[in-house]
């Protein structure tokens, strides 16, 4: 049972000050897992499934009755799993919390967006911390510790890892098998297909049904059949929709489903101070990156997923408000990705999968963003600093540059 790094920052931030820990995630990305792992320290507490019939009747009937009384000086932890399938869960916890006689920490976890069922009057504000848990990545494999902002900027330009061998190994079984635990760990092929097959087909028939009761999950399987050929490239609704038959406003709001599910994500261009930037069309990369059969794009991907997982990380912890997003001109110059620290470029980030000369783009836009530091990832081992005027672009091996960050 390999440790996640979201576990220290949930006692450290959430329990030493018992608040309620959600933890929201990707379907199968160890949220259960985890919770189990955090239950196994405290040894005092329970593990409570919305799925678990005496559970919900338990919770139905008297909801402070299923919580455990402390025999010594331990607090107890609750992991109430699934628990926003309830449809008055917010109100029934919040009155659990505000009531309690003894100190007890709580971790609520749920595959959909924990925020879409935060809407509305009883919002826990005050009560609670958020996470977000991503599958694995090249750092975490190796160990689940993750470097502040500023330290992991420094040691990446300093090469501070060198003497360590990179993971090669890690890198090429994320991109067989993608980030998931359960075929990453496994690293069979046919069980990985049928895995993701399964995932796929809960995912829609099952946890987009609950969450909006939708009637054509036929036409949206056809959608996120096509979707793996259309990652790395500008997303266009209008040729969605004409591929599917159906209206732009339909795609866009299948696409908002499924980025609540954790299905996909969409990083939009970054248009501060940037000449002629592009606006509107953004890109989309998806959670299982392993279903992209292209090897530059699955690449692509697998890059995007590390960065998204580092600032979710550094935001859900406390660093500061980091977003990811993209640099494209109408000219079609692009910087594939470009990391924001509290509204402000931080870091440019290039993917390449097989030229580890530096992208013509850094000409155009190495000079024109106040970070001085950007980067480029190869797929195969490298390590060069290019200099721009002042600024320094580092062309790096992914195994090696990815285990930098979260």
């Amino acid at each position: 049972m390999k440790n996640r790094a979201l576990a220290a920052a949930i006692e450290d931030l959430a329990f030493s000050g018992h608040k309620i820990a959600f933890v929201s995630g990707p379907r199968q990305c160890g949220k259960t897992t985890l919770a189990k792992m955090l239950l196994e320290r405290r040894k005092v507490g329970s593990y409570l499934n919305w799925d678990d019939v005496e559970f919900r009747r338990a919770w139905a009937r008297h909801p402070s009755a299923v919580i455990p009384g402390s025999a010594g000086k331990e607090t107890p932890l609750v992991v109430l799993d699934e628990l926003h399938k309830d449809r008055l869960w917010k109100r029934n916890l919040k009155g659990v919390f505000d009531t309690l006689a003894k100190p007890c920490d709580f971790l609520v976890t749920g595959s959909a967006r924990l925020n879409v069922y935060m809407k509305g009057s009883d919002s826990l504000l005050g009560r609670h911390y958020s996470f977000r848990l991503h599958p694995f990545s090249v750092r975490e494999m190796e160990h689940p510790d993750v470097l502040a902002p500023d330290e992991m900027l420094a040691a990446l330009f300093s090469r501070a890892n060198q003497s360590r061998k990179a993971p090669e190994g890690n890198l090429e079984a994320l991109m067989a098998y993608g980030p998931f635990p359960e075929p990453l760990l496994e690293q069979n092929v046919r069980k990985a297909n049928l895995w993701r097959r399964n995932r796929e087909q809960l995912i829609v028939r099952e946890d987009l049904r609950d969450l909006s009761r939708l009637l054509e999950l036929g036409r949206i399987e056809l959608m996120t059949a096509l979707l793996p050929e259309r990652v790395g490239s500008l997303f266009s609704p209008t040729a969605l929709a004409q591929d599917l038959e159906v209206s732009i406003p339909t795609i866009k709001r299948w696409t908002t489903y499924l980025k609540q599910l954790y299905y996909l994500f969409e990083l939009k261009p970054y248009t501060r101070h940037i000449v002629r930037s592009l606006r509107r069309d953004g890109k989309i990369y998806l959670w299982d990156y392993g279903a992209i059969k292209d090897e530059a794009a699955r690449f692509e991907n697998m890059v995007a997923c590390h960065l998204l997982k580092t600032c979710n990380f550094w935001t859900d912890t406390g660093e500061g408000e980091f977003e990811l997003c993209l640099l494209r001109n109408k000219d079609g110059q692009e910087i594939d990705f470009l990391i924001l620290r509290d509204g402000v470029p931080w870091l440019p980030v290039e993917a390449k999968h097989s030229d580890a000369e530096p992208s013509d783009s850094w000409k155009r836009y190495a000079g024109k963003l106040p970070c001085r530091q950007a980067l480029q990832i190869v797929r195969q081992p490298h390590w060069k600093v290019h200099a721009y005027g002042d600024a320094q672009v580092l062309v790096a091996g992914a195994a090696e540059a990815l285990g930098y960050f979260a």
